[in-house]
């Protein structure tokens, strides 16, 4: 097999592999959200919110930027993954020490005696999240997306499920404190199976000052980037209390839930780093990528504006119904947010983290502005917000990304404008066909609203379909769709070959010097 099509092989598959497991995560998480909203109070999530809003930001200090550096390099041996390791525990280990200390502090920003408690339980999760990191990203580095989605789906399973036992138990805000937890103890023992290599002592190696800056660039672009996404919580939870957060943080996660669905960042970033030398095949890759990309989502986004209110009231249930009025006011903004998010895989891949930390800095100040105009009217003000900066800000962000390759705009939009405007054109045929049949709107309960989802679902799907065919001039993007899903089955027997654990270590830590230098 030439070399292009055994990477272009290997990228479909992880993508499969991916969406596959990111899609058994979403049935999970979605389970794991019914089961919740029903043993618990929005007051409780809001409480836990209000100290994740914080925390995350630490947990991810070696999450983002280590990974990707270590997938990025051309070259990665044992010297320079203990040091790595090491620098991220020890950067773990300070951090979950200063959190817990400053447990008090957040508990008087939001005048909340239960935050100060909280925050030293979920502090936890940092340290623990530091211990796995490396392992992670060198199963990454060998394209091993198999393993590392069935322990993320491993883990989160456990974590839903310490969540749920202790929420039946009556441990309110506890249980998800304790489910919280479980999710990286739970996913740091399972990349120490998959991937078994054991860290050596911390020792001068080539590489790990440039590694490091390369992880530093990546971590403070995407801390721009973590506080444009949760000042909106900040700002609700300050403004309007808990239990407004709680309603808000609900319909911001169901939100955000294609987006987690379809991210490939990994494949994508391990795929088109190896295409950065050739930048032809690098813009046809990503750009047919996109096309796609923006097949599924302005599709999703469109659907789930039109059903979202119901999907909700189906999900959550009665008491969340202020969740599900401000669902509606994110959905336009599903689609394009997960077409702007792909400008980030062009910057990590071409390792131009210098550009990608100056383009965080416009879009925390755009995203920021629209908060504070949305502030006054609640939180469905801010969930318009956040559709509007999206919009806003897409075309820049591509523009400014693909200037190293030549990657312009008008070869973007070219991408996508065809689906955009099916996705429109249907939601409006749509919302005239619904106003032409009284009797469906106004059905009530919850077969009304399944009636109402599914009918609608339907006849979006057809018209969808219908307004791509007019505009490509056939089915020819339908087919791309449909092809590639069969080619990245989990289940194609073409794309089986599974490595050992220790050729997994092997392949992600070969160099020239392997031998002198004790690789795995």
């Amino acid at each position: 097999m030439a070399e292009g099509d055994r990477l272009r092989h290997l990228a479909i598959r992880g993508v499969g592999v991916t969406v596959f497991a990111q899609g058994l995560s979403f049935a999970i998480h979605m389970i794991s959200t019914v089961v919740l909203a029903r043993l618990l109070m929005p007051a409780d999530f809001g409480v836990v919110t209000m100290v994740t809003t914080f925390s995350v930001l630490l947990v991810s200090c070696g999450q983002i930027g280590f990974p990707d550096a270590v997938c990025q390099r051309d070259e990665m041996d044992c010297l320079l993954a203990s040091n790595l390791f090491w620098i991220n525990v020890g950067i773990g280990t300070v951090l979950t020490v200063i959190f817990a200390a400053a447990g008090p502090l957040l508990a008087k920003l939001y005048g909340d005696t239960r935050v100060g408690p909280v925050a030293i339980g979920i502090s936890l999760t940092i340290f623990l999240t530091s211990t796995s990191v490396l392992h992670t990203a060198l199963l990454k580095r060998a394209m091993r997306f198999t393993a590392v989605s069935v322990n993320e789906i491993v883990g989160r399973t456990v974590s839903i499920i310490v969540s749920i036992v202790f929420a039946w138990k009556g441990w309110g805000y506890w249980a998800l404190v304790l489910g919280a937890v479980a999710l990286p103890l739970s996913t740091t023992i399972g990349a120490w199976v998959l991937c078994p290599w054991l860290p050596g002592l911390p020792r001068r190696a080539e590489g790990t000052s440039s590694t490091m800056r390369f992880a530093r660039d990546v971590f403070a672009r995407w801390t721009i980037g973590y506080f444009t996404q949760n000042t909106d919580n900040l700002l609700v939870g300050w403004r309007f209390g808990p239990t407004s957060l709680g309603f808000y943080k609900k319909a911001y996660d169901i939100f955000v839930l294609p987006f987690n669905l379809l991210t490939v960042y990994p494949v994508a970033v391990s795929t088109l780093s190896r295409l950065r030398r050739n930048p032809v095949q690098y813009k046809r890759y990503f750009l047919d990528g996109l096309s796609v990309l923006a097949l599924v989502g302005m599709g999703l986004g469109a659907d789930l504006t039109l059903v979202g209110k119901d999907l909700v009231s189906v999900l959550l249930g009665a008491r969340w119904e202020m969740a599900g009025r401000i669902f509606v006011f994110f959905g336009p903004g599903i689609g394009i947010m997960l077409i702007y998010s792909a400008h980030h895989m062009v910057h990590l891949s071409l390792g131009t983290t210098g550009r990608f930390f100056r383009w965080g800095l416009i879009e925390i100040s755009v995203t920021c502005l629209m908060f504070l105009l949305g502030l006054p009217w609640g939180p469905i003000g801010v969930a318009i917000a956040w559709t509007v900066a999206s919009w806003t800000l897409t075309i820049p962000a591509f523009w400014y990304a693909g200037k190293p390759i030549q990657l312009g705009a008008t070869q973007v939009i070219g991408a996508i404008w065809k689906f955009i405007v099916a996705s429109l054109l249907a939601a409006c045929a749509c919302v005239g066909i619904m106003k032409n049949v009284p009797a469906l709107i106004t059905a009530p309960g919850s077969i009304g609203a399944l009636s109402r989802i599914a009918s609608i679902s339907f006849a979006f799907v057809l018209l969808y379909a219908g307004a791509i065919f007019a505009l490509h001039g056939g089915n020819a993007p339908l087919k791309r769709l449909v092809g590639i899903v069969r080619e990245m089955s989990p289940w194609n027997r073409s794309t089986r070959a599974v490595p050992s654990p220790q050729l997994v270590a092997t392949e992600a830590l070969h160099a020239s010097q392997a031998t002198s230098d004790g690789a795995v």
